[in-house]
């Protein structure tokens, strides 16, 4: 007879992070005493290039090992590809990468011929990691933006795709008007990616149309009148779309409008057009949640409303135990 889960003997997991996930690592080593934290020497040359050291490597061999990336600019992914590389070359029995974010699929247009798909070669950075003493390494990546890209990755890497919306489903049922939500897409796309994860609730999708040089957004189908609306997408830049479905929803009588995104990016700070100023406009948003997929987001925004950060950290620990 198959064993479940639950009695199937526990992983003892050694994970490593980078110093931006810091906070996230002891968020995901709380969830289980089978999650120890290791460290390494993040040091650089006189020169710029990396003097890294992965303390107490010795003990590893034979040991389950993780790595919790965060390749939020091109500055940090070297130093951490470096680690990547060695650790599955230490004689582990299993190697796992967590990239909450895979960041390069954002803007991966190939429409003319010249364009360089950077997603693709991201992915192939990252199937080219040693495999391990176990095999082939696991690759846990949340709501990545194209779903074509999942077929980036070749065979020496098993890409495990997970998502952010259990958490945002687990904090609606919270809320005093949970009977009350309809959620909403900003395009096709959005419903297309999430639909399927949300479909006991009542939904609205918007599209973007071109009016001459201008992108709007108009209201495709659904009737968001008197509900408390939330924009579900996989993450937000600027947030100028969220902004543009937000004035849509208010003009077709939405009661209120929130938002929710897996990976709040926001460059240039651009998270600070939400804000809600001392006297919170009818055009501010209600909520607006992210999850710690983005350190350095998380950082910034911090005890600002209308901001709620929804953690990965026992989704990422469950994911460590496959």
């Amino acid at each position: 007879m198959a064993l479940s889960q639950s009695q199937t003997k526990k992983k003892q997991v050694h994970l490593f992070y980078c110093p931006e996930c810091e906070d996230l690592a002891r968020n995901v080593a709380a969830q289980s005493n089978n999650i120890t934290l290791q460290t390494i020497k993040w040091r650089n040359f006189d020169d710029g290039f990396p003097n890294l050291y992965i303390n107490n490597a010795q003990d590893l061999r034979g040991q389950h090992v993780a790595f919790l990336a965060s390749f939020s600019s091109t500055g940090v992914i070297f130093e951490q590809l470096s680690v990547i590389y060695l650790l599955p070359r230490l004689f582990v029995a299993s190697f796992t990468l967590v990239l909450p974010f895979f960041p390069t699929g954002s803007f991966e247009r190939m429409e003319d011929e010249g364009d360089v798909a950077t997603a693709f070669t991201l992915s192939r950075m990252l199937t080219n990691i040693p495999i391990s003493r176990g095999g082939p390494n696991s690759l846990v990546i949340y709501d990545i933006h194209a779903l074509q890209e999942r077929f980036y990755f070749g065979d020496h890497v098993l890409p495990l795709f997970e998502t952010g919306i259990p958490l945002l489903k687990q904090r609606l049922h919270q809320l005093p008007d949970a009977d009350n939500i309809v959620v909403a897409f900003p395009d096709d796309g959005a419903w297309k990616r999430f639909h399927k994860l949300l479909d006991l609730f009542p939904m609205v999708v918007c599209a973007k149309v071109r009016e001459g040089d201008k992108r709007i957004v108009r209201l495709k189908e659904g009737n968001p009148a008197g509900c408390h609306v939330v924009i579900v997408d996989d993450l937000v830049q600027s947030g100028g779309t969220l902004i543009e479905c937000q004035k849509l929803l208010a003009a077709h009588g939405a009661a209120k409008v929130s938002a929710y995104v897996t990976h709040g990016v926001f460059p240039k700070r651009s998270w600070e057009r939400f804000i809600h100023k001392d006297e919170v406009s009818e055009k501010a948003f209600a909520y607006f949640w992210i999850t710690d997929s983005c350190p350095l987001t998380v950082k910034d925004i911090a005890n600002k409303a209308p901001f709620e950060v929804l953690s990965l950290a026992a989704s990422i620990a469950d994911a460590l135990q496959i």
